[in-house]
């Protein structure tokens, strides 16, 4: 007895099946979105909230963000960096915060009596760390490397209104 017989027309389809598959497994490992193989999964910062989203001149507002979905492991000391410009553009807030090893945070300020009234953004990312990349994820940047410059690409700016 030989082997059955295999009609071309089955080959070319169990090969074109296999060749689908794999691309399909190195298309998913190449974008990091797997659960298998190396690297973890995209996981960017969590989006903040400001609140109250209208002030006066004096008045806390608070800046926060619950927990982040996935895992990004920023580490006991984490911090986050706040910076709240106003209608003008001045930087009237520009400091750092705790943040928990999931990205939360809580974070109050008084409105400052130099901040010009109007529309003021809120900005709010992880200190020291390159998270604006095209994957999102959580590359480490060395406490020692301060010439690395954050993009913007994925700068998270919640308004808020100042009033006189």
């Amino acid at each position: 007895m030989g082997m059955p017989r295999t009609s071309h027309h089955t080959l070319t389809r169990r090969s074109a099946a296999m060749l689908a598959a794999g691309l399909i497994g190195a298309g998913i490992a190449l974008t990091g979105c797997s659960t298998f193989g190396p690297g973890a999964p995209p996981c960017m910062p969590p989006t903040h909230s400001v609140s109250p989203s209208t002030v006066e001149i004096g008045e806390t507002v608070t800046v926060h963000a619950q927990d982040a979905e996935c895992d990004p492991r920023y580490g006991g000391s984490a911090e986050i960096q706040v910076i709240v410009t106003d209608s003008l553009g001045r930087k009237i807030i520009d400091t750092t915060a705790p943040m928990n090893d999931a990205g939360g945070f809580s974070y109050s300020f008084e409105v400052p009596e130099e901040a010009a009234t109007g529309k003021a953004a809120v900005e709010a990312y992880p200190h020291n760390v390159d998270w604006c990349d095209d994957t999102g994820r959580n590359n480490r940047v060395s406490e020692a490397d301060v010439s690395l410059q954050r993009v913007s690409c994925a700068a998270r700016i919640e308004p808020l209104t100042i009033t006189g």
